[in-house]
């Protein structure tokens, strides 16, 4: 499984949606759609600054990852962004390879 935060910024409709239905229940309606899509919600938390959700969970794989944000994004409800988190043991084993790279002008 891989790791991804998702951010979250909700339009009129959305807000709308959110005071009807409450936090609690989104969170519920959230929850269900990572399951149900074969992963696990970490952590769910509402902000008050440049996003409106923050959202931490695992998933089976990228695909899984662009089929979610593709699918919430088309009820236009929120404007979401998927973004991959690898852990520190992860980052170590990148900085171990060696690519090579020539840049511009080099």
């Amino acid at each position: 499984m891989a790791k991804f935060l998702l951010t979250s910024t909700y339009t009129v409709e959305g807000i709308n949606g959110l005071m009807k239905d409450g936090g609690t229940k989104r969170t519920e309606v959230i929850r269900a759609l990572i399951e149900n899509s074969g992963g696990r919600l970490e952590a769910l938390y509402f902000g008050f600054g440049q996003y409106d959700t923050y959202l931490v969970c695992d998933l089976p794989d990228h695909r899984t990852a662009a089929a979610l944000a593709v699918t919430i994004r088309a009820a236009r409800g929120v404007d979401t962004r998927v973004s991959p988190l690898l852990t520190p043991e992860e980052v170590d084993e990148a900085l171990r390879m060696h690519i090579a790279y020539q840049p511009p002008g080099a």
